[in-house]
């Protein structure tokens, strides 16, 4: 099986209403892979997976950049190559990139290396290009159309490093086949045919996976119903990946006071959090302190002009739980406005609430932090300490030059990280970037090193319609450190990406980071909710992690707050669009378990 081909096609669509599916999204490039030749599936959603980068302007700014008639080839050395010519975002032609076409590698068709413009010379707008890996000359074989229709070639020996190209001249037309694909919007380009193992492995990451079976004990030994509440099931999924999850065993017919063999059954327990759990709230935040569940969000329903919290025993208790004001914008003078995106973190000992807000207009926004006072109840405006507002090392305000908001906490290995958005308005609006520095843990609010730049919305899916990436929060697992963030504009075009880091690795080190080339989550990964982004991450008793974000219930609707699973994939990277059905196929739901009673 493994010699197997799969057809490998290239595309980009056709763009829809801007709420829908802009040129920013649909000027991408886009796979979807066949195993017969004829049916074509899409991936990753039918949405683009390979990005132009922003060029940056001599005033900071960036200017967003898309990318049309991408081509896909294979390398000398295993790899894989795209050519494509850069435009505008809008499709247009890109005066930046006259006489060049866009090089890209990749690995794996996952994660993509962008090169930069190759210059063809001829100093002419290039309207189509391909490329070719010639094994007999062991030269890539570059051909192009430029604006007057007349098609041109060049050969050389590495196509990342063109020194050594031959001049160009002048060649035969080409064309690309056409194919009837059938996916919605596809403007197909070119098939490339790939092993089995990058096959599969592209299918496993850009397709949501679902429940095929469940693996049990043969048999167990448990003489109590507590040890037996405690045996749990593996659910496994299509991609060969696995969760975890409990289980209420029938122990109706066990002797307890018998020893011997019981055969029993149970169902596997699963929370079902049904779109919205709280209307009107967005950037939500659940946490754990001391035992006891709390959620905080922002509040639309209000203009962001309170900060309300829930608390409960359980995550699923804070659906109906009654919320308490705890701080509005008549408390204190210098947050008179626009209290955004609050965090309850935990840290040495103290619970805190990192926040946005304002003294009175938009340009004030700065990150917050206030502490609950010792022995002080959540829930209690009053146990709450005055929020003070974050500054760096020597004590001057985090920035002067623009606004600060969306500060979360990473700690690792004994130190205190906090991340943020901050957005320069001052000379120039530079649109939204993630930071990072060190915090003190005995104070968060001040800085131990100076701010370094994580990202900014370079990618086509992050500029839609403004230059926005916030909302960080940290996920950490044995090997890795993710931190998700929020791009685009907050409406149904809102979206979530992804950076990471190795555990090990210097955080303070933009070189340690790896930035996806396309979002997680958008507004087509689950059916019915539009423009999910701002998530923050909880676990619960069970072990279990949880996505908290909002989302749409519409186009136009207002921003809710929802609950889903965090799966991991074959990487070992966060899945955030599983669905509840995929999560569980309720055919596999119950299971049965022999018991040995001692």
């Amino acid at each position: 099986m493994e010699n197997k081909l799969y057809g490998i096609l290239c595309y980009t669509r056709e763009p829809l209403e801007p709420q829908i599916y802009s040129p920013k999204l649909a000027y991408s490039m886009h796979l979807a892979y066949t195993e017969d030749g004829i049916r074509y599936r899409e991936l990753n959603h039918n949405s683009g997976v390979l990005f132009a980068k922003a060029s940056e302007l001599a005033n900071g700014a960036l200017s967003a950049k898309s990318l049309k008639n991408p081509y896909l080839f294979s390398m000398a050395d295993g790899n894989f190559g795209v050519v494509a010519i850069r435009t505008e975002a809008d499709g247009s032609p890109d005066q930046q990139s006259k006489g060049s076409v866009l090089l890209f590698t990749s690995p794996d068709l996952l994660q993509y290396r962008e090169i930069g413009l190759l210059n063809l010379v001829s100093g002419r707008h290039v309207q189509d290009v391909m490329c070719e890996y010639d094994h007999a000359s062991r030269r890539y074989i570059l051909r192009w159309r430029e604006e007057d229709d007349r098609y041109y070639q060049c050969e050389m020996a590495d196509v990342t490093h063109p020194g050594d190209a031959s001049e160009p001249r002048l060649c035969e037309a080409f064309t690309l086949s056409s194919m009837p694909v059938g996916i919605e919007g596809v403007v197909p380009r070119n098939v490339i045919h790939v092993s089995r193992s990058v096959a599969q492995r592209l299918i496993h990451k850009l397709t949501v996976p679902v429940h095929v079976r469940n693996e049990l004990p043969e048999r167990v030994a448990v003489s109590s119903a507590e040890q037996l509440q405690a045996v749990k099931v593996t659910a496994i999924y299509s991609d060969g990946t696995t969760a975890v999850k409990p289980v209420e065993w029938d122990a109706a017919g066990i002797d307890w006071s018998r020893p011997g063999a019981y055969r029993i059954s149970g169902s596997i327990r699963q929370d079902r959090f049904a779109f919205p759990i709280a209307m009107n709230r967005a950037d939500p935040c659940i946490a754990q302190w001391e035992g006891t569940y709390y959620f905080v969000a922002t509040n639309d329903a209000d203009g962001n002009h309170s900060i309300s919290i829930r608390e409960a025993d359980s995550i699923s208790g804070l659906v109906a739980a009654e919320e308490t004001k705890i701080l509005d914008t008549e408390m204190h003078d210098h947050l008179k406005r626009f209290l955004w995106a609050p965090e309850l973190h935990g840290i040495g000992g103290d619970l805190y609430i990192f926040l946005a807000g304002s003294s009175g207009e938009f340009g004030d926004i700065q990150s917050h932090v206030m502490r609950l006072k010792k022995g002080g109840n959540p829930t209690a405006a009053g146990d709450w300490d005055t929020p003070v507002r974050v500054v760096r090392r020597d004590g001057s305000p985090l920035c002067l030059t623009g606004i600060t908001l969306d500060m979360t906490v990473l700690e690792r290995k004994g130190r205190l990280y906090v991340l943020w958005a901050q957005r320069e308005l001052v000379p120039h609006d530079l649109g939204s970037w993630i930071y990072i520095a060190e915090a003190d843990v005995r104070e968060p609010w001040k800085l131990k090193s100076a701010p370094v730049l994580l990202s900014k919305p370079d990618y086509g899916w992050a500029n839609n319609q403004t230059f926005v990436e916030e909302g960080p929060f940290a996920l950490t697992t044995d090997r890795n450190i993710f931190v998700t963030i929020s791009g685009a504009l907050v409406d149904a075009t809102y979206c979530v990406g992804l950076l990471s880091a190795d555990s090990d690795a210097n955080l303070l080190d933009p070189n340690s980071w790896t930035k996806g080339n396309y979002p997680l989550l958008a507004s087509g990964s689950v059916p019915g909710e539009y423009g999910p982004g701002h998530n923050s991450y909880v676990k619960d008793e069970d072990g279990t992690i949880w996505s908290v974000y909002h989302a749409r219930p519409g186009i136009g609707q207002p921003r809710c707050s929802g609950l889903r699973r965090v799966h991991f994939d074959i990487d070992g990277e966060p899945m955030l669009g599983l669905t509840e059905e995929q999560d569980l196929n309720p055919e596999l739901a119950s299971v049965f378990l022999n018991v040995l009673v001692p």
